[in-house]
């Protein structure tokens, strides 16, 4: 039995590899947003032609993206959402409410400060949790059972 598993969220620190490499030898399977900023701003006028206004700039790339993303979270089997501490994520806050919809089993992850502002989209996950160890160690009981030593 094998997962897919939708990484979402904040994508400024290396937390999506903390995940992969504390799930090595796990039959998982990530996705994730592209995590190049400039790319996932730019993919709509790269592809669809320039915007002088910055919103409509903005617009075709949040669509093109929430696209990519609908997918992902679709074929996800869990998706775990990642608030950063620096950045706020207000896509990230979109994407669990999308997979709570969609009936996906979300894991939230934020540090202890946010929990007061994030008590709604914690109150519709199945685990919050406030590292990628904790992450790992879920899908490896999800996967074999196996509690940490």
């Amino acid at each position: 039995m094998g997962l897919k598993v939708y990484l979402a969220g904040e994508i400024h620190t290396d937390w999506r590899e903390e995940i992969a490499n504390g799930c090595a030898g796990l039959d998982v399977e990530f996705s994730a947003p592209v995590t190049d900023h400039a790319s996932s701003d730019d993919c709509g006028v790269a592809i669809m032609g320039a915007e002088e206004d910055k919103f409509w700039h903005d617009n075709k790339g949040a669509k093109l993206n929430a696209i990519r993303t609908r997918k992902a979270i679709g074929e996800a089997d869990i998706v775990v959402v990642r608030f950063g501490e620096k950045y706020k994520q207000w896509n990230a806050a979109f994407d669990a409410g999308q997979a709570y919809a969609l009936g996906k089993s979300v894991i939230v992850m934020h540090q202890a400060e946010h929990q007061h502002a994030l008590k709604e989209v914690d109150a519709a996950a199945l685990a919050v949790v406030e590292t990628s160890t904790q992450v790992a160690q879920i899908l490896r009981y999800v996967l074999d059972g196996s509690l940490p030593s």
